[in-house]
């Protein structure tokens, strides 16, 4: 579902895909093939929220923000992922079920694992490994765990693709 508000109506790419059964409000912008599957709220009516291009955003995940939001590009968010914050970068893996709460910002090429909760305010920097509750930097991603990000977003592109074809 789709919705206007406030005068403000999404901007959704022509090769995005946005299932029917998510929803997507108010001041929000998704790139070229990015994906929103069921049950994702991206929710834009305290602040903007833009989303970059090959970005998924996972069945159940929630995006909101008070202060705007930026999403970048091949950023992979799995299953239940929570994002309250003011920015993730581009090439980032949020494992199922993470957290990212106010005034966060995580970097370039980051892997948040899953179940982690980043407290607010925090930021990560580029080339982090992060895990816990709280969430703490522990190194940084080998390159097996880059690799999850590279195959989750090229994965997830072709199957947007493929919904798409099929008019789902």
């Amino acid at each position: 579902m789709i919705r206007s508000f406030n005068d403000k109506t999404p901007k959704i790419a022509t090769s995005a895909f946005v299932s029917e059964a998510a929803y997507v409000i108010g001041d929000v912008e998704i790139g070229d093939g990015s994906s929103v599957w069921p049950g994702a709220v991206v929710r834009g009516d305290f602040g903007p929220i833009k989303i970059g291009r090959n970005t998924q955003i996972e069945d159940n995940c929630v995006l909101h923000t008070g202060e705007g939001l930026i999403i970048g590009d091949n950023v992979h968010m799995g299953h239940g992922v929570i994002v309250h914050c003011r920015k993730v970068g581009n090439n980032v893996l949020l494992g199922n079920n993470a957290t990212i709460l106010d005034g966060c910002e995580i970097g370039n090429f980051c892997v948040i694992g899953a179940g982690s909760v980043v407290t607010p305010r925090t930021n990560i920097p580029d080339h982090s490994f992060v895990i816990g509750n709280p969430a703490q930097i522990v190194g940084k991603p080998s390159p097996e765990q880059m690799k999850w990000t590279t195959s989750g977003t090229d994965a997830y592109v072709t199957l947007a693709k493929e919904y798409k074809r099929q008019g789902l």
